[in-house]
């Protein structure tokens, strides 16, 4: 069946990720208003079950590319994949998360396929016939919304900004097998390994609390504070450039333009200023909680909630009162 609303399913552990439930309940909201398919499209090796699931969260059929070259995500092996199976089918609209694959994946897809491309999109709705997408610029300034040209449409999609639907058991999506026909010259990369560190605490860009923490910290020792109230909350624990740059914690943690772009339902920002950079990467955040000793601190004009004090005093009480709740249930 050609046309529809397709969404690009990345996967973690043989499991999908968070953000591929979150794209596939709004297509499914999207889809209904059209009476058009939701297409769920799994690349990789080995996730048979995986493809039964989406069904589950919205998804009328599953376009299954099964092959164990696709075992490890490679930019040339993919984008040949899709851009074979997008012109045979001929989608509408094709949705891949705004994550580290989808920002190397859609814009060679999209050169591919010779279409445009609105990235990190934090709205997406039909007006009249029309796909109008919304996305931040000017580092979440200001918001922009363009309508899609030509199809098929493709977006990236921030993580943590749509709901999910609740899960409908009997619901199940037809699967159908995508040939794979990969050459040498789609083989240029090579995935040997792959190595994860393994943490307790959620994924910073699926975490739904984030305890970031910036150059008020005054030094890496201090981060254990953070990792404190994050452990009590079962959050992720983040961080400002300025304390990246300082060396006091890896590049992986930093949310900003030049990190990690999140929208959790809270996020606590403990000793940083508020430079333009850092909000473009958390503005979206549904409640923003701000603790800083400078009362004319930046992120007190975005901080939904504010504590003017020594976070080396709040940080300790906050987490107490957090575990003193939790162990009451």
């Amino acid at each position: 069946m050609s046309g529809g609303i397709w969404v690009i399913i990345e996967t973690r552990d043989q499991k999908p990720k968070k953000i591929a439930y979150e794209m596939l309940s709004l297509a499914r909201r999207i889809a209904n208003q059209q009476g058009e398919e939701v297409a769920a499209v799994l690349l990789g090796s080995g996730l048979g079950e995986c493809a039964v699931e989406l069904g589950q969260y919205g998804a009328d059929r599953v376009y299954l590319a099964d092959d164990e070259r696709l075992a490890a995500y490679t930019t040339l092996t993919y984008t040949k994949v899709l851009a074979d199976l997008a012109r045979a089918k001929s989608p509408r609209l094709v949705l891949s998360g705004y994550t580290v694959m989808g920002r190397d994946l859609m814009p060679r897809l999209a050169a591919r396929l010779g279409t445009g491309l609105f990235t990190d999109c934090t709205g997406l709705e039909l007006d009249g016939q029309e796909l109008v997408f919304t996305r931040p610029v000017y580092a979440g300034k200001a918001y922009l919304r363009g309508a899609a040209v030509g199809t098929p449409a493709l977006a990236t999609i921030r993580p943590n900004v749509f709901g999910i639907q609740k899960t409908d058991t009997n619901r199940q999506a037809v699967v159908e097998p995508v040939p794979v026909d990969i050459s040498s010259a789609d083989l240029r990369q090579v995935i040997r390994e792959v190595m994860c560190q393994v943490s307790a605490r959620p994924e910073l860009t699926e975490a739904d609390i984030i305890v970031s923490g910036g150059r008020g910290l005054k030094g890496p020792e201090n981060f254990q504070l953070l990792e404190g109230l994050a452990d009590a909350l079962g959050g992720a624990v983040g961080a400002s450039r300025a304390a990246v740059d300082a060396g006091w914690i890896e590049h992986r943690f930093q949310v900003g333009q030049t990190g990690k772009t999140v929208s959790p339902v809270l996020y606590i920002a403990c000793g940083i200023s508020g430079a333009i950079q850092h909000l473009a990467g958390m503005g979206s955040s549904k409640c923003i909680v701000a603790i800083n000793k400078d009362p004319e601190a930046n992120i007190f004009k975005l901080a939904d909630y504010g504590i003017v004090g020594d976070l080396f005093e709040v940080l300790p009480e906050l987490t107490g009162v957090c575990r003193e709740l939790k162990a009451q249930g």
